[in-house]
């Protein structure tokens, strides 16, 4: 069903690692980020903002840039182990015929920014400057405590073939969506819990969602209420609830800008080698969540738009139950 794996890849991605996002209210996604989410300002400057978690001693794994145009997000980050992977990953996306420049990045070490076949903008290196981890320190907790970056979701029109290409670079699956032989989605690692990346069928390349880690599960309902005590009352995008696929306690919120953060507890180890995918069935409500209704209609289609980027549809749209078709047919059924 999956596609093959390489589990001795050309050079070694380690873990998701940061995010580069727009902002058309520098300061409004700032407080955001800080009073609701919990995330900690390492600098920041007129134009650019560098955030991180409580408990992560890199300078930054969100990044807010004021933007110009739309509020896009630049590109996704993925950390590599040593300086000479960097090599690798520049000869090996140059023989793939894909996109691979050096540039430099502040805060950074040497930084290779690469895309996949389908222009998902990708940013790689090695090194970064630390800074203190704060997770010792409560008098500088705010919101949800958000301890560390755990990984992105993105839509793809072709979500076996980007499953193919991750694979080659050693992603391996912890979970997946099909519905009969389509793969609807791939829920991919490196780090050894059970995601980096997921990729879901859909118009693409778009980032759906990046996600935090919070300590305790509490914090996510704190969350919520901050949010509605803010002004962000309708940016509760889904949930509170709990995954079927991860099994993590989760909410998702949406910035002033739209795009979409995930706040969820920890979950389980992947690292050793014999473990198997866990399929899930699309078309089951336990897909989705394990208590509770479905999402909306945005949740499942709409996502940030990655900068200079055009988006490519799917041969085939996905029809997920939504709250809205959910509702229908409960409406019908008490109809009937």
């Amino acid at each position: 069903m999956l596609p093959t794996v390489n589990l001795r890849p050309p050079f070694n991605i380690t873990r998701a690692s940061h995010v580069v996002l727009h902002a058309s209210d520098l300061a409004r996604s700032r407080d955001f980020y800080v009073k609701i989410v919990g995330l900690v300002v390492t600098e920041e400057s007129d134009g650019e903002c560098y955030l991180r978690g409580l408990s992560e001693a890199c300078h930054h794994s969100l990044v807010l840039v004021q933007a110009k145009g739309e509020a896009t997000c630049r590109r996704i980050g993925f950390r590599v182990m040593f300086e000479e992977d960097l090599d690798a990953a520049f000869a090996w996306f140059k023989a793939q015929g894909l996109p691979a420049d050096w540039v430099e990045v502040p805060h950074q070490g040497r930084t290779l920014h690469v895309a996949d076949p389908i222009g998902t903008p990708l940013e790689l290196c090695a090194q970064m400057k630390t800074c203190e981890r704060l997770y010792l320190k409560p008098e500088r907790f705010t919101g949800a405590h958000a301890q560390r970056l755990d990984h992105f979701q993105t839509f793809a029109p072709d979500c076996r073939a980007a499953c193919a290409f991750y694979g080659q670079l050693g992603f391996r699956n912890s979970e997946y969506l099909a519905h009969g032989d389509k793969l609807l989605g791939a829920f991919m690692y490196r780090k050894g819990t059970c995601l980096d990346l997921a990729i879901v069928e859909n118009a693409g390349p778009k980032l759906h969602h990046f996600a935090y880690i919070v300590p305790e599960s509490h914090h996510i309902f704190t969350a919520c209420d901050l949010a509605g005590n803010f002004g962000y009352a309708e940016a509760i995008d889904r949930g509170p609830g709990r995954h079927g696929p991860g099994g993590m306690l989760y909410v998702y919120l949406r910035d002033p800008d739209g795009h979409r953060v995930e706040l969820c507890d920890g979950h389980y180890q992947t690292i050793d080698i014999e473990i198997e995918p866990v399929r899930w069935d699309a078309a089951s409500l336990s897909t989705n969540v394990r208590w509770g209704l479905p999402a909306t209609e945005r949740w499942y289609f709409e996502a940030t738009a990655f900068e200079d980027t055009p988006t490519i549809p799917p041969t085939q749209m996905p029809k997920p139950q939504t709250l809205e078709t959910y509702i229908q047919q409960r409406a019908a059924v008490k109809a009937a």
